[in-house]
């Protein structure tokens, strides 16, 4: 009795959902992290360092989101008021740091194994969003985004380290 190729495929579909929620259980933001990751195609047949760079794919994506929103504001009579155009000001310098500082050497570093600094680097983006939270004199208006990039920056770290403590046992 032969079997199709394709027979195989559920079986190892669900491996990989499994690694997924093994994954993200040892994250402190389970439900972001399921959902990230569940939601990009590349997370089918990843391993964890896949995984880890899917995550920084989203910090990226939504520290530009977040960007996006503060030029807007910045060009908005929102920031007609000094210590909301400072504090904005603030935050695009913050997020330019996260976009084309931390997300290529994030890239870099997990590309060359050094997971140590690929953990570093997630974990300054996450400094750098609750950073410009900081910012404001009085209620921020990206709060929640800054919520989403503190948190997807955290879900990076724990699965970074999850793959250098992989590495350091073996």
């Amino acid at each position: 009795m032969f079997l199709p190729v394709n027979a195989f495929r559920p079986t190892l579909l669900l491996g990989n959902l499994n690694l997924i929620e093994r994954t993200c259980r040892q994250t402190p933001f389970y439900d972001l992290c399921i959902w990230s990751l569940k939601s990009s195609p590349e997370s089918r047949d990843a391993n964890a360092k896949k995984l880890a760079q899917i995550m920084v794919d989203s910090l990226k994506t939504r520290a530009t989101e977040t960007l996006d929103l503060i030029d807007e504001l910045l060009q908005d009579g929102l920031a007609l008021d000094p210590a909301m155009q400072k504090a904005l000001t603030s935050c695009a310098e913050r997020y330019n740091v996260i976009i084309k500082g931390d997300v290529p050497e994030i890239n870099e570093a997990l590309k060359t194994g050094n997971y140590k600094f690929a953990e570093k680097g997630t974990n300054d983006a996450a400094i750098e969003a609750n950073s410009c939270e900081i910012e404001f004199p009085a209620k921020s208006p990206l709060t929640d985004m800054n919520k989403v990039v503190h948190d997807v920056s955290v879900v990076a770290a724990s699965i970074v380290k999850i793959i250098q403590t992989k590495f350091s046992i073996m």
